[in-house]
């Protein structure tokens, strides 16, 4: 949220001629494969999903295709090429043909790894199925070469099918045995740790709840988190090596403890309003006294906290001045509207960040000065909790950070940290929210960071880690749906702002959980319904991708009770969901309380 917001920006990529693509020295070579020849290509015609390929931005569709059931459908977009790709065993010194079936603009088919030249073919245009097909001689001590076929940006989606990769097979050995002795440790209401005994050979174990895989992991324990409370789960795991994966363990089963009164919820109602007040600046809607905030409003967040300099960690909160907010009450009567808000049951907190606001704790010490800072700011105030509102650069991932569950920017680690120190103060009681744009959470379905190959805005994603990491501790989650350009989402086609679909498949993507970066074995687990409000501008003045009531009313009803969905197919149905929030109280104001008025009125 903010004073006067532009569009989203979004990394940009310069599409590169057709005649650039052509001097790129890249050729087509056919070979015949020798009869005794294998196929070495793991499930070349996608007839088993992705099974054995790695995608950026890829899914398998029923048309067209060009034999079996399947092919591979992958859309590049932004600074991705929609690269899917898998590693293969070879033998050294031995000749390789690599073949496939594409369709599409720009469409390549290749080979790295090698140990000799690298190789690439492409079909510069393909309307209908093309064969593509090259050869290559691995190096003599190559037992490894990665076969992969891509895109290129912007050029719109293409297809591929019946990929094979002829010639002598490597030495792949035997997939693991079964691990055995899986046993269940701590259980909370939000999670189950696992634990069980190493198997020779394998390189890694792939952990499975209820028959779907959850987490890849290279030690013998982990804790599954993001599960429900009370709630009974079954778990197996499988032993991972380069020949494959195991047959899964024996299962065990666990029930989730019930969440603590006291817990994450901090006494909201069932379904409540969150909105953002002016309260250091009037930004043209005009200044509202905290008194004249109506009861419908169940948070308020106090618009903004922001710091000395970027990277000082001090944060300060400032009234609104005379001068530009005329009518501002005096720092007692806000204190003692505060509390008369408080006793009738609202929560009131601090909000850090916004447009101004830009914030990175790059140090130890930035990060003690925001607990210390921010500390004052609550105790000055007798306020109930914070809002993390970090936009802009507050949050970039370093090149070498692609775990979201392991973090290890600083500027990421050092917010967690703080975060937990606060919630540590301040007990059970503490609210905790977050108010971040798409391209920070709901953008990593695509992009994670720089991504594998480089070249992505270090920014895509970058919440995920926050909310990940402090998931146990997260009152509420409220995406900001607006100042957003096209989305990618489960159903894996864009989506944008302007109606009822856009909150709905964002708000999907949260309350089914996805994963990140389109790796399967890295998912970002979903969270609770009672977590989760959707963000939204109050009218057409406060931010871009203002909707109607009428399109608020469809949103919530395929959300909350699977009607009036559209074209978008939800994985589930949340009466449980937490309600809405708005930028801001101010421009509901001077819209004569619309967005409040209709909340009132669906909700009762």
């Amino acid at each position: 949220m903010e004073r006067a917001r532009p569009l989203a920006r979004r990394p940009l990529v310069t599409l590169l001629t057709a005649a650039a693509l052509a001097a790129s020295g890249l050729t087509a070579l056919t070979s015949a494969a020798r009869a005794a020849d294998a196929d070495l290509a793991r499930n070349g015609g996608f007839e088993s999903a992705l099974d054995g390929w790695t995608c950026t931005a890829g899914t398998t569709v029923t048309s067209p295709v060009h034999s079996g059931t399947t092919a591979l459908k992958a859309t590049p977009a932004g600074a991705d090429d929609a690269r899917c790709a898998q590693t293969v065993s070879v033998r050294p010194d031995s000749q390789y043909t690599l073949s496939g079936y594409v369709q599409g603009t720009y469409v390549y088919l290749g080979a790295s790894g090698t140990g000799t030249t690298d190789v690439s073919t492409w079909a510069q245009s393909a309307p209908a199925w093309q064969q593509l097909t090259t050869t290559f001689r691995t190096g003599p001590s190559t037992t490894k070469v990665t076969i992969y076929t891509h895109g290129w940006y912007g050029t719109g989606a293409y297809h591929a099918d019946d990929i094979s990769l002829t010639g002598p097979g490597g030495e792949t050995g035997q997939p693991p045995a079964a691990p055995g002795g899986l046993k269940t440790g701590s259980v909370t209401f939000s999670g189950v740790a696992l634990s069980w005994s190493p198997v020779p050979g394998a390189t890694g174990y792939a952990v499975y709840r209820d028959g779907t895989k959850v987490s890849t992991v290279t030690g013998t324990s982990t804790t599954v988190t993001g599960l429900t409370p009370s709630t009974a789960y079954s778990f197996q795991v499988t032993a991972v090596n380069e020949a494959g994966e195991s047959a899964r363990s024996a299962t065990v089963t666990a029930t989730t403890a019930q969440r603590p009164d006291d817990g994450g919820s901090s006494d909201l109602p069932a379904h409540a309003l969150v909105g953002y007040l002016h309260a250091s600046f009037a930004n043209g809607s005009g200044y509202t006294r905290m008194a004249d905030v109506p009861d419908s409003w169940d948070v308020i967040d106090l618009a903004f906290g922001e710091p000395t300099s970027v990277t000082s960690g001090d944060i300060r909160f400032e009234r609104c001045p005379v001068a530009e907010c005329p009518n501002v009450e005096s720092d007692a009567e806000f204190k003692a509207a505060i509390k008369a808000k408080q006793a009738a049951g609202k929560k009131v907190l601090i909000s850090i960040g916004g447009q101004n606001g830009q914030v990175q704790l790059t140090t130890t010490a930035a990060r003690d000065k925001f607990v210390s800072s921010v500390s004052a700011i609550i105790d000055e105030y007798g306020l109930d909790g914070l809002d993390i509102d970090f936009e802009g650069h507050s949050l970039s991932l370093n090149a070498d950070d692609t775990d979201f569950k392991n973090p290890k920017t600083p500027v990421i680690v050092n917010l967690v940290s703080a975060v937990k120190t606060l919630k540590a103060k301040y007990g059970a009681d503490f609210v905790l929210t977050m108010a971040p744009e798409t391209f920070f959470v709901q953008l990593g379905y695509q992009y994670y960071g720089t991504g594998k190959w480089g070249g992505q805005d270090p920014r895509a994603g970058a919440y995920l880690p926050v909310i990940h990491a402090l998931r146990d501790d997260l009152t509420l989650l409220h995406v900001q749906d607006y100042n957003s350009g096209p989305i990618m989402g489960l159903d894996n086609q864009y989506h944008s702002m302007g109606g009822a679909d856009f909150h709905i498949a964002m708000t999907d993507m949260l309350l089914t959980g996805f994963p990140v970066a389109g790796d399967a074995n890295n998912v970002f687990p979903p969270l609770r319904p009672d977590q989760v409000a959707i963000g939204m501008p109050a009218s057409t003045n406060a931010g871009n991708g203002h909707v109607s009531p009428a399109e608020v009313t469809k949103t919530l009803n395929c959300l909350t009770k699977k009607s009036d969905c559209g074209s978008y197919a939800t994985h589930g149905t949340w009466p449980a969901l937490r309600g809405l929030m708005t930028w801001s109280i101010n421009w509901d104001r001077y819209s004569n309380w619309e967005f409040q008025k209709h909340f009132d009125a669906y909700f009762g």
